[in-house]
């Protein structure tokens, strides 16, 4: 069977506490899988006694099919499946329902709760999701600055852009500065002709918000592209900071109703 984030006792045996399965969209840069595991173990930490599964959607072992049908196979009867993402776009409302599909055609029935993604899928950007964006941002900036810039990883989805732009918002209100948005890939601008219109429109000190949350090969590009155009930090991705692990168990405690039951 696939190995939980921390071995499960007490409660967390079959028929207990309901097991959490995180999954990460997965990537070839080991330091992703990495972060993904970090989170998980923090989660765990967090919430004893449950016990909790890191996953992928690519790229690395398990995928979430294969934990969801291991838990299924292990007595357990219930799931929560937290999708690690910052958008609700092509890989929450496709790839994500085809793997719990997938589970639920072999092996015991198991009642899968999916919950939403950690941002905002409703239009509310949470307040944890902020917190951690703004300690990444004091770490990496603890001076002072006129401009920022939203770097995310990029979708040609417009719904999830505009997603990632009400947090851009929610940014700018909180700091009183402007707030622009860039992407890694997919949708213009980059990071650096981000950078080079604020400075250009007068801004002397911006910064970079990474919207990302594990290191990888997008945050490496934007952090090269931004400091290339006068940034003067780019913060580093979300991964395990303690705001994130506490919206993910806001996530599990959402007592929605199951999304799929196998």
């Amino acid at each position: 069977m696939t190995t939980p984030a921390t071995t499960p006792t007490g409660p967390g045996a079959a028929g207990g506490v309901d097991p959490v399965v995180l999954v990460a969209h997965g990537s070839r840069d080991p330091r992703a899988a990495e972060a993904t595991r970090a989170l998980a173990r923090a989660v765990s930490v967090a919430r004893p006694g449950t016990p909790v599964w890191a996953s992928w959607l690519d790229h690395t072992e398990p995928g979430p099919t294969a934990v969801l049908r291991d838990l299924a196979v292990a007595g357990h009867r219930r799931a929560v499946l937290v999708p690690l993402l910052l958008t609700a776009a092509y890989h929450n409302r496709v790839d994500i329902p085809a793997a719990v599909a997938a589970a639920a055609q072999t092996g015991p029935p198991l009642a899968v709760r999916v919950t939403d993604v950690l941002g905002p899928a409703d239009g509310t950007v949470d307040a944890g999701l902020l917190g951690g964006l703004r300690r990444r941002l004091g770490e990496a900036c603890p001076g002072s600055f006129d401009a920022l810039v939203l770097a995310a990883a990029g979708t040609r989805d417009a719904r999830a852009r505009s997603s990632v732009g009400r947090v851009a918002d929610a940014l700018a209100e909180e700091f009183e500065v402007p707030c622009r948005v860039a992407y890694a890939s997919a949708a213009p601008p980059s990071a650096g002709v981000a950078v080079s219109r604020l400075r250009a429109a007068g801004a002397r000190r911006v910064a970079v918000c990474a919207y990302f949350l594990a290191p990888g090969l997008f945050h490496d590009a934007v952090t090269e592209a931004a400091r290339s155009a006068g940034a003067v930090s780019v913060a580093a991705p979300l991964t395990d900071a303690p705001e994130l692990v506490e919206l993910v168990l806001r996530r599990v405690d959402d007592r929605a109703v199951p999304a799929s039951t196998g």
